[in-house]
């Protein structure tokens, strides 16, 4: 059996290493990562979105998280789904991005 809240957290970890390569804050802190659901088999959902609908490298973001992901012990399989629903905006943003980007 899988202990979920440690592989989150380990999720969560992976995630703080992922960034929008024009926005320097990593996509966690970003607010951009929605949901992320464990099943007891290692499959994981992740729904998140972007900072903008038409994101040039949100192909490359998304294989990022899915790379990072799928290494992590006990991952079986990895669903990356985007949405725009709720529309991101800066208000999503932790207080440490918030900070790092001085909107402080």
């Amino acid at each position: 059996m899988i202990d979920q809240d440690k592989l989150k957290q380990q999720i969560i970890e992976e995630l703080r290493t992922v960034f929008d390569p024009e926005i320097p804050v990593n996509i966690y802190e970003l607010g951009l990562v929605y949901e992320i659901k464990i099943r007891d088999d290692g499959y994981v959902n992740i729904i998140m979105t972007l900072t903008a609908p038409g994101c040039p490298v949100a192909g490359e973001i998304l294989a990022d998280i899915e790379n990072k992901i799928k290494k992590i012990e006990g991952v079986t399989l990895v669903l990356v789904m985007l949405t725009f629903d709720p529309p991101w905006d800066k208000e999503m943003m932790s207080e440490e991005a918030k900070l790092e980007l001085g909107f402080l």
